[in-house]
């Protein structure tokens, strides 16, 4: 359904160009998240999962976001079972990340993030730049009008100069 959903959503944008903005999430407190909320601003997303050895960055990605966040960031949590380490329901995701990590980023529900039923974000990642997270914890960071300027592996912690001078340069 949702392949079908992107297909629609590209026929009837035509011939322009579609970028991250273009997209919604189901949050995980209730209602939706429009990445066109955050044009101007750019965004970190991060394919999470609460059972996995990078679970740890959440720590990381905390960090990071009250370190940017007044400066326009956005770090967006998408957690996700595609690697069968996620939680059962999007209470107990919010739950384990409140309580273990002070998690307070905008943060979707269970989301699939590879194959033919991913989100259609993750669709349009890889129709467009041939990305898709080989694991949990694979970062996309977008600059203010919603571009890919790159991506990371599990193995880049959200902290490292590698992904912190990239923001800082969006920022500045």
């Amino acid at each position: 359904m949702r392949i079908l959903i992107a297909v629609v959503f590209m026929a009837i944008l035509g011939g322009q160009t579609v970028m991250a903005e273009n997209f919604q999430f189901d949050s995980i407190d209730g209602g939706t998240m429009s990445m066109s909320d955050w044009r101007g601003q750019p965004v970190l997303v991060v394919n999470t999962a609460s059972q996995c050895g990078f679970t740890y960055q959440y720590e990381a990605l905390q960090q990071l976001h009250e370190t940017y966040r007044d400066k326009g960031l956005v770090v967006l949590a998408v957690p996700s079972d595609d690697f069968n380490q996620e939680l059962s329901d999007a209470a107990a995701v919010k739950d384990f990340c409140t309580v273990n990590f002070g998690l307070d980023v905008p943060m979707t529900t269970i989301t699939k993030v590879r194959g033919d039923e991913a989100h259609p974000f993750f669709l349009w990642l890889k129709q467009t730049e041939g990305y898709r997270p080989r694991w949990n914890f694979y970062k996309v960071l977008l600059d203010g009008e919603g571009a890919v300027v790159d991506t990371f592996a599990s193995t880049t912690g959200p902290m490292s100069r590698k992904i912190t001078k990239q923001i800082e340069t969006l920022l500045n």
